[in-house]
């Protein structure tokens, strides 16, 4: 990778201080939560009331303040760079899509409707599994470059990656929720998740993508693009906080009656993202995909689009449920288990590129390859 390159994809990819310590934000918010949720019962119930057509009011306004400056950050004009690698696309859509949400949903059958039944509430076995079905099926979007510049990931494929996956998940999310769904026997709501889908992935796409060209016109396009992606960043970053405390504030009573509830919860999230990341990397290596995809690949594969997974949860199940306390407990998890899972891939660079006919780093991003604004120059 050339200098310009790596620099620029630092600049854009560096882990800042919320992100390295989202597990401790988190616990932050599960204390908050639960406290206020004791003492301020009747204030959150007031706001668990507050729908139209099913869908929560606060956190409909909560996620759009998350996902927009997310999709800000993703030029759908990328989308034209995924033949440049497609040997890791090609892997990365058949686990994320073929496999990721369907190995969730075994592990949600084997460990929270089966070995852990008799510690979990009866009530909501269905919820918990279903939860972690809405987890799954949501690729991570944000989070993604984090991961792909800490495995020193190819910057186009990654961008290129997590413009078609936005694409994907209009037409794709619902249609494989309500299928594992149903052939898990819980009840799906149709037309509440379509109105999922439109709110929260549909309606804050387009107004990103509209935003994004707007702020690019002109002069110093980037340069106002990356202003208003740092003013917003701080106004995201609250939102999910707020959203963490609300989804906490509802389950606190439950919570504090079966604390190992979220211990549980953790083990098939925890295998699914080991299980689908090892997937992507070595199905990577067997086609030959240069590490610096491979790796981006592997974390993509693994991670999710938790935001998008917590708002669906309440929408389809509501506050209280199980469903929505699974999705919170990926967030719990997401940075440890996938900087452990950044840290094998980094380790075994030499391993992987020891195959015959897989590229070097150096072949996969040859000097004259420079990033400016997510395109080609």
């Amino acid at each position: 990778m050339s200098v310009q390159c790596e620099t620029t994809a630092r600049k854009r990819a560096g882990m800042g201080l919320f992100e390295r310590y989202l597990t401790l934000w988190v616990a932050l918010c599960i204390v908050a939560g639960i406290t206020l949720g004791h003492y301020f019962n009747a204030a959150f119930q007031v706001l668990g009331g507050l729908e139209v057509a099913q869908v929560n009011l606060p956190v409909a306004v909560l996620v759009w303040l998350m996902i927009i400056p997310m999709l800000l950050k993703i030029d759908l004009r990328a989308l034209k760079g995924v033949r440049a690698h497609w040997r890791g696309v090609g892997v990365t859509l058949f686990v994320n899509w073929a496999v990721k949400p369907f190995s969730m949903a075994l592990l949600g059958w084997l460990f929270i409707g089966g070995l852990f039944q008799p510690w979990l509430p009866a009530d909501q076995i269905d919820s918990y599994i279903a939860g972690l079905i809405i987890l799954a099926a949501a690729p991570c979007t944000a989070m993604v470059f984090v991961w792909s510049h800490l495995s020193n990931g190819e910057p186009h494929f990654t961008l290129s990656q997590v413009a078609l996956n936005d694409v994907i998940m209009i037409f794709a999310f619902a249609p494989i929720v309500g299928l594992l769904l149903g052939l898990s026997a819980i009840i799906v709501p149709w037309d509440t998740l379509l109105l999922s889908v439109l709110v929260y992935i549909v309606v804050p796409l387009v107004i990103a993508n509209i935003w994004r060209n707007l702020l690019l016109r002109g002069e110093h396009g980037y340069l106002r693009l990356q202003r208003v992606l740092e003013r917003l960043h701080p106004l995201s970053l609250s939102a999910l906080l707020a959203t963490l405390v609300l989804l906490f504030g509802f389950q606190g009573e439950q919570i504090i009656a079966q604390p190992l509830i979220i211990a549980l919860l953790a083990v098939p999230i925890l295998i699914q993202v080991f299980f689908n990341s090892g997937l992507a990397y070595l199905l990577n290596r067997a086609v030959k995909s240069p590490h610096c995809v491979a790796g981006p690949s592997a974390l993509i594969g693994a991670s999710n689009f938790f935001e998008l997974a917590v708002a669906t949860a309440i929408a389809l199940f509501g506050f209280e449920s199980g469903a929505a306390l699974a999705t919170v407990v990926g967030v719990l998890i997401e940075v440890p288990v996938m900087l452990a899972t950044v840290g094998v891939v980094n380790r075994t660079r030499g391993w992987y590129e020891s195959r015959a006919g897989v590229p070097t780093y150096a072949e996969c991003c040859p000097p004259d390859l420079h990033l400016h604004g997510g395109h080609r120059t």
